[in-house]
C-alpha cells in the first residue's frame, strides 16, 4: 500500500432512521479520508450526526449507502461476523461511559478482546497486566471497576482498546464522564498513543477538547461542515499495525462463558436459587419416581416368582367362569396323569380348607393344604428346621404337618423349636415334622407364610370330607416350551373329561403382564417427572430471557471487543448449561435422598444408573433448548443500539 493512501475511506455516506413515517437523516453524504497515523478530532453538538459516523467509521453501524473501505478493504458488503473480526483486530474503543464489565476485574476487562481473538490465558494475563501497569494501574489489576475512580476506569478502558494492538484507536466522548484532572491525564495518554503509531479519532463537543488533535473535522446536522485537512506528516509516522488473529479458538472463550455464568450465579442468588429451583425439582422427581417405580416393579415380580417359576396353575371351572374350590372337577387321578406328559418337571395336587391349628393354649386359625411332595418344588420352597412331606406320608395317610412361620411363631411365640412336637388340627393330632423358610407376602399381597401343609391323603381322610382339588402346580422343564406344556394338558384333561370344565393359567403371563402394567405406570410417573423438568426449562428460558435484557450493553461491549454470533451464543449457551448442569446435579443428590427416604418409610425402591444420568443429560439438553432462544436474542443485538442500551 502506498503512503497516500487512506486508511479509513468513507465516500457519499449516509444513515437514516425511520421512527413510525417520520426519516431522520443523520448523516448526509459524509466523504472522509483519514491516513495512518493521524489524531483527529471529529466534533459538534449533540444530534449533529458525529455519534452516528463513529459508530460507523468503528463497523459498529452499517451506512444506508455509500461506500466505507479500511486499509482498502470495502467493509459495506461484510458479514456480521466478519465486521466482528475487523473490530477484534484493527479497531479499539474508549466510550465516554467506559463500559467496563462490573462483574469481572481490570484485568479480566482488559483480557476481553484477546479472549474473542484465542489467545491463551497465559498471554492474555501477561499483556493485560503490562498494559496496566503502562497505565499507572499495576497495583488495581484485580479491583472491580466499582473499586476504581473514574479516570482509572477509563484508563482500563483504554488498556482494553489495546488489548489486540488496535491500529485505530476510537474515543467517543473519553473526558466527558471526568474531572478535568482525570480529563486532562486520558488526553495525554491518546497523545502518547499517537506518538507511538496509533491513529487517533476523538469525538467530542468541546473545541477545548478538539484543540489536541492535529486535524479538527466539524459536522453539524449529518454534514461535514469544515476540515482543517490533513497533516502533511501523518501518512510518514511509524504505522502500528494491529495484530492478525485468523480464526479464533472457542476454549478460551468457553472458559470464559463458564466463568461468567458462575459469577451471575453468585451476584443473584435469590433468583439463581428460583431458576434452579425448577430443573431440581424435575431431576429429583425423575430420579426418584423411576426408583420407586422399578422397585415397585421388581417387588411385584419377585412376589410372583415367590409363587413358582415356570409354573402352570389348573383349577376346575369352565374357562370364563371365577375359578372356586366347590367346582369338583379335578381330582388326583388328573394329577397323576399329568405326570406322565413330556416337559414336566412336577406335578402337586392341592385340597385346602380353613382350620384352627392348636398347641397347648394357642390357638391359630389358618389355611391347611393337603399337597404332594412335588409342592416344595413348584414353590421353590426350601425349609427352615426339619423335614418336607415325603411321598411314604402320602401313601401311608401320615398325620404329619409342615407348618409356615407365621403359623409356627404363633403357636411358638418363645421361640421354641416345633419339630417333634402334636398340635391339633380340627382335634386331629399331627405331628410337626418341619418348618418352611420364609416367603412374605404373594403378587396379591396375601401371607404366603399364614399356612399348614399336610399329605393330601391324610386330609381327604381327616380334615376335608371331600374327595376333588382346589387345583393342580405343574412346574415345566422348559420354559420355552410352556405354551405347548399347556395345550398338551388341556388336550388330556379334554379326553379325560369330556368337556372343557377347567382352566390353566400360566405365572409367565401373569409376570408379562404384570410387567406391562408396572412399566406403563413407571412411564406415568416418568411422565410426570419430565413435565417437571420441561417446566423447570421454561423457567429457566424466561430468567434467562430477563439476564439478557439485563446485560444489553454488556452484549454491545463484547460485540465492540471482537465476539461474533457464535461467541454470544457460546456464552449465554453456556450459562444456560452450567444452570442446568449445577440444577441436574443437586436434583440427582436430592432424587436419591428421596429415593432412601422413601425406602427408610416402607416403600419398595431401586436404584440403577440410568435414570440418574438419563435424568442429568435431560437436564443439560434442557439448558441446550431452553438457553438456545435467549441466546439467539443476544446474538442478534445490533452492537450499536445495544451500546446504547440503559
Amino acid at each position: 500500500m502506498s503512503s497516500s493512501q487512506a486508511i479509513l475511506d468513507l465516500r457519499d455516506i449516509t444513515r437514516t432512521y425511520e421512527t413510525g413515517d417520520t426519516v431522520v437523516r443523520a448523516l448526509d453524504g459524509v466523504s472522509l479520508k483519514i491516513h495512518a497515523g493521524e489524531f483527529v478530532a471529529i466534533m459538534g453538538q449533540s444530534g449533529s450526526g458525529k455519534s452516528s459516523l463513529m459508530n460507523i467509521i468503528g463497523c459498529l453501524d452499517r451506512p444506508t449507502s455509500g461506500s466505507y473501505a479500511v486499509d482498502g478493504r470495502d467493509v459495506t458488503t461484510l458479514s456480521k461476523d466478519e465486521l466482528a473480526s475487523l473490530r477484534r483486530d484493527t479497531f479499539g474503543f474508549v466510550f465516554q461511559r467506559y463500559n467496563l464489565l462490573p462483574s469481572v476485574s481490570a484485568a479480566e476487562n482488559v483480557e476481553l478482546p484477546a479472549i474473542y481473538a484465542g489467545s491463551s490465558k497465559r498471554e492474555r494475563l501477561a499483556r493485560a497486566q503490562a498494559l496496566l501497569e503502562k497505565l499507572g494501574l499495576g497495583e488495581r489489576v484485580h479491583h472491580k471497576p466499582t473499586e476504581l475512580s473514574g479516570g482509572q476506569q477509563q484508563r482500563v478502558s483504554i488498556a482494553r482498546a489495546l488489548m489486540n494492538g488496535a491500529e485505530i484507536i476510537l474515543a467517543d466522548e473519553p473526558t466527558g464522564a471526568l474531572d478535568s484532572r482525570s480529563g486532562e491525564e486520558v488526553l495525554r495518554l491518546l497523545k502518547q498513543l499517537h506518538a507511538d503509531g496509533h491513529t487517533i479519532i476523538l469525538i467530542t463537543h468541546d473545541p477545548r477538547i478538539a484543540e489536541h488533535a492535529q486535524r479538527v473535522i466539524n459536522i453539524a446536522d449529518g454534514r461535514i461542515v469544515s476540515d482543517s485537512g490533513v497533516v502533511a506528516d501523518a501518512a510518514s509516522q511509524q504505522r502500528t499495525r494491529s495484530q492478525s488473529h485468523g480464526n479464533a479458538s472457542w476454549l478460551p472463550d468457553l472458559g470464559e462463558a463458564v466463568k461468567m455464568a458462575l459469577r451471575s450465579l453468585r451476584g443473584n442468588l435469590f433468583r439463581s436459587a428460583l431458576t434452579l429451583l425448577g430443573v431440581v425439582i424435575g431431576v429429583a422427581a425423575v430420579v426418584a419416581m423411576l426408583a420407586i417405580g422399578n422397585g415397585s416393579k421388581q417387588d411385584v415380580l419377585q412376589r410372583i416368582e415367590a409363587m413358582g417359576s415356570n409354573l402352570l396353575l389348573v383349577f376346575p371351572g369352565a374357562p370364563g367362569t371365577r375359578p372356586s374350590g366347590d367346582v369338583a372337577t379335578l381330582v388326583t387321578a388328573d394329577a397323576e396323569a399329568m405326570r406322565d406328559l413330556p416337559n414336566i418337571a412336577a406335578v402337586s395336587p392341592e385340597r385346602s380348607t380353613r382350620a384352627t391349628v392348636r398347641y397347648g393354649s394357642q390357638d391359630f386359625q389358618t389355611s391347611v393344604v393337603g399337597i404332594w411332595p412335588d409342592y416344595a418344588a413348584t414353590q421353590n420352597w426350601s425349609m427352615a428346621s426339619g423335614s418336607f412331606i415325603t411321598r411314604a406320608d402320602v401313601k401311608g395317610y401320615a398325620p404329619v404337618i409342615v407348618l409356615g412361620q407365621t403359623v409356627a411363631k404363633s403357636l411358638f411365640p418363645d421361640g421354641d423349636d416345633p419339630v417333634g412336637r402334636y398340635v391339633l388340627v380340627k382335634n386331629v393330632p399331627f405331628e410337626v415334622v418341619g418348618v418352611l423358610a420364609g416367603k412374605g407376602a404373594n403378587a396379591f399381597g396375601s401371607d404366603m407364610d399364614n399356612t399348614a401343609l399336610v399329605p393330601l391323603s391324610t386330609g381327604y381322610m381327616r380334615l376335608f370330607g371331600k374327595q376333588y382339588l382346589n387345583n393342580i402346580r405343574v412346574k415345566v422343564q422348559d420354559g420355552t416350551q410352556a405354551d405347548a406344556t399347556q395345550a398338551a394338558i388341556e388336550n388330556m384333561l379334554l379326553q379325560r373329561h369330556g368337556t372343557a370344565d377347567y382352566q390353566v393359567r400360566s405365572t409367565s403371563s401373569l409376570m408379562e403382564t404384570a410387567t406391562e402394567t408396572q412399566n406403563a405406570l413407571t412411564l406415568l410417573l416418568a411422565s410426570v417427572a419430565a413435565i417437571s423438568l420441561l417446566v423447570g426449562g421454561i423457567g429457566v428460558m424466561n430468567i434467562m430471557l430477563v439476564t439478557v435484557t439485563e446485560r444489553t450493553r454488556e452484549i454491545g461491549v463484547r460485540m465492540a471487543t471482537g465476539a461474533r454470533t457464535a461467541n454470544i451464543l457460546l456464552q449465554f449457551n453456556t450459562e444456560a448449561l452450567v444452570v442446568c448442569g449445577i440444577g441436574g446435579l443437586i436434583g440427582v443428590a436430592l432424587g436419591f435422598a428421596s429415593g432412601w427416604l422413601a425406602e427408610a418409610l416402607g416403600m419398595k425402591v431401586a436404584f440403577t444408573a440410568t435414570p440418574a444420568i438419563l435424568a442429568f443429560f435431560s437436564a443439560f439438553a434442557t439448558g441446550l433448548l431452553f438457553g438456545y432462544l435467549p441466546a439467539r436474542k443476544a446474538a442478534n443485538l445490533d452492537p450499536v443500539v445495544a451500546l446504547a442500551s440503559e
